[in-house]
């Protein structure tokens, strides 16, 4: 019996042709190779780590598959440190390009990132190699990721700061723009004048560090802020 065939790989992914297609691949590579059911009720709240892991371990895999995006059950890298404690080893397949993220899930624990554009041989590869004990990621490579992700700790962590400096009114004026409102709605609803909306909006602009509306929005994003 090939040595293959002792391999449990499960995948953990939303998009169920994407699945699909692994498991048949593994599965005629000789892998003992499933895909995980998410629970997918639209009524139902979404899982828990615990519960999500449980779910996963229940086969006792050797490798999981795991895409970083879970649909209603949120981002699967909240999953790889659990995982990899278990003595698994996670490698993430996924859509996302940042690769701050990609450095976060190795940063935890995952043994490689592959994006999802990968020929299908390269993540079967991927998967012989670990099986085999050997390297998936250079070691170089591995810690520019994660230096990659720790910058953009590091920069989050300075929006905070910089968005703590923000006046009650000032704040709530940047919330209506990240809702989309323009200076006039924004004047309409809190009935006061443009001219007054402008000079909070000069004032968030010099705060943050930025010249537009544009990029005082994009860093509240990226720092998942919203006003107190």
């Amino acid at each position: 019996m090939s040595p293959r065939k002792r391999v449990k790989v499960v995948i953990v992914e939303d998009h169920t042709l994407f699945a699909e297609s692994l498991e048949l691949a593994l599965t005629f590579e000789g892998y003992d190779a499933h895909r995980v059911d998410l629970p997918q009720d639209p009524h139902s709240e979404p899982s828990s780590e615990a519960k999500l892991t449980s779910l996963i371990m229940r086969s006792q895999p050797r490798i999981v598959l795991l895409d970083l995006d879970l649909g209603k059950h949120g981002s699967g890298t909240r999953l790889i440190a659990p995982l990899a404690r278990t003595g698994t080893d996670v490698v993430v397949v996924t859509g996302s390009t940042d690769q701050a993220r990609w450095g976060h899930a190795l940063h935890v624990g995952a043994r490689t990132v592959l994006p999802k554009t990968v020929p299908l041989g390269e993540i079967l590869g991927t998967v012989r190699r670990l099986n085999y004990g050997h390297s998936v990621l250079d070691v170089d490579e591995r810690e520019r990721l994660i230096r990659a992700w720790v910058g953009q700790e590091q920069d989050i962590i300075e929006t905070r700061r910089r968005l703590a400096q923000l006046s009650r009114r000032e704040s709530q004026v940047l919330e209506h723009l990240m809702d989309g409102l323009t200076v006039g709605e924004i004047a309409k609803l809190r009935v006061v004048s443009e001219a007054t909306v402008r000079t909070q909006v000069k004032s968030i602009l010099a705060k943050l560090g930025v010249s537009s509306q544009i990029a005082a929005v994009s860093l509240a994003h990226k720092a998942e802020w919203r006003a107190a």
